[in-house]
């Protein structure tokens, strides 16, 4: 019986059974052609990947280019009288109320500063001298009680000045927080609404030089790109400007509630305090709700960084 071909040796070959081995294919060569095909897949799709973060790129500075160039066009035509501008008169009133209103609350918060390093260095001259007192009073029998009531008010004046400047520090803190966070805060919102009026009117007036213009296909597909970025921007303008004047409607309700909260403060503690009254001037603070740093405490009670 004749057996059939060994599986193990069978070859395929070109040219038929039996030829020579130079038709045989590989099977190494085919996984390598598979996987340098794979690798080649892999190498474009992240050439494609990088080409199209560059053309994002490109096109977002490219449009940061062209409102850049309409509003720097429209800041030139305004600033010469040659260009219209939108005005809103009330709103623009009530900015300039507030920019004012923000210099002046500065001024009366630099002064509040120097006024309480000034007592604050009384006040240590004071302890200094009652300090002194006390010892000459111990050193000088034939004067020991007139350095003694000496040294006592000098005390006392001491500890008073110390209830002042906790009341005092805590009117400059209030102002500072009022000036330099509320009022910036609402301050930085209408900077946005005012660069976003620069760039409403910018593109107002590119899409109404456009209208003047010619009505073929390639205008009117121009005029009609115009008109979406003019609504854009219109929107962008009306909704920072609502934001303004609800800002700036909270802001003085803000101003005035805490104004009148502080100058109560202020007047009550100063009037105490050189009155002589120690228990008004205490109870002020306490109406307040300010407590001082006890005495063993690192920074003086009244001295916080401003």
């Amino acid at each position: 019986m004749v057996s059939g071909p060994n599986l193990n040796e069978t070859s395929i070959v070109s040219g038929g059974y039996g030829g020579t081995a130079e038709g045989i294919i590989p099977t190494s060569s085919i996984k390598g052609s598979n996987m340098h095909h794979s690798s080649s897949s892999s190498s474009m799709t992240a050439e494609e990947t990088t080409r199209g973060v560059a053309v994002e790129k490109i096109e977002t500075v490219k449009k940061w280019g062209l409102n850049t160039y309409k509003c720097t066009k429209q800041m030139i035509s305004e600033r010469f009288g040659r260009g219209s501008r939108t005005v809103d008169l009330e709103l623009e009133a009530q900015i300039e109320v507030l920019r004012d209103t923000k210099r002046k609350y500065e001024n009366v918060l630099r002064l509040a500063r120097a006024l309480t390093n000034h007592f604050y260095n009384m006040v240590q001259t004071q302890h200094a001298l009652g300090d002194t007192f006390a010892d000459l009073s111990q050193k000088s029998p034939e004067l020991r009680d007139e350095f003694g009531y000496n040294a006592e008010t000098q005390k006392l004046l001491c500890k008073n000045g110390e209830t002042l400047l906790g009341a005092v520090n805590f009117f400059v803190s209030s102002i500072n927080t009022l000036v330099n966070k509320t009022m910036e805060d609402t301050l930085m919102t209408i900077k946005m609404y005012e660069n976003a009026r620069l760039e409403f009117d910018a593109y107002r007036s590119d899409l109404e030089e456009l209208s003047l213009g010619p009505r073929d296909a390639v205008a009117m597909a121009r005029i009609d790109a115009a008109q979406q970025q003019y609504q854009v921007h219109k929107d962008k303008y009306e909704r920072l400007r609502s934001d303004v004047t609800i800002k700036l409607k909270f802001l003085e309700e803000n101003k005035v509630k805490v104004m009148h909260k502080q100058l109560l403060l202020f007047h009550n503690a100063i009037s105490a305090y050189f009155a002589g009254n120690q228990q008004q001037l205490e109870q002020t603070l306490k109406q307040f709700n300010i407590k001082l740093r006890p005495p063993g405490a690192d920074k003086p009670s009244w001295l916080e960084e401003q």
